[in-house]
């Protein structure tokens, strides 16, 4: 199921959490690298700073990310964010989204869900297929 959001309102969303994982990974393929984060979603990006090596390195070989942000309960929804990174001030990050779920499992299937689960799309601006 997929319900159109504004950016303003992954903003609000992500306010909800406290913190959030970003996923990174090489060029080589190897294994995603995960690091807990607090983002700071702005405008029309989310930025990361304080980011160890491997993590920028990572984004410099590939810009394709992810964030995260998991629920203080089971039952709750998970935000989940893609984007394509790039280097922002100092150590950290800035990425442009251009995807954002809430997902959570579903005790069973969902009718009309694509994943089997319980999850809504938040529709982004100027993202790819909306």
């Amino acid at each position: 199921m997929s319900i159109d959001v504004p950016l303003d309102e992954l903003q609000r969303a992500s306010a909800d959490y406290g913190f959030a994982y970003l996923l990174t990974s090489s060029a080589a393929g190897k294994a995603p690298h995960a690091v807990a984060v607090q983002p700071v979603v702005a405008d029309d990006h989310i930025r990361v700073d304080g980011l160890g090596r491997r993590t920028r390195a990572n984004a410099d070989a590939c810009a394709a990310v992810a964030l995260v942000w998991v629920p203080a309960m089971i039952g709750q929804y998970s935000l989940i964010v893609d984007g394509q990174a790039s280097p922002g001030a100092g150590d950290g990050l800035v990425i442009r989204p251009t995807r954002a779920v809430l997902h959570r499992p579903a005790p069973g299937p969902v009718e009309g869900s694509a994943c089997g689960a319980d999850c809504r799309e938040i529709a982004l601006p100027g993202a790819a297929g909306h």
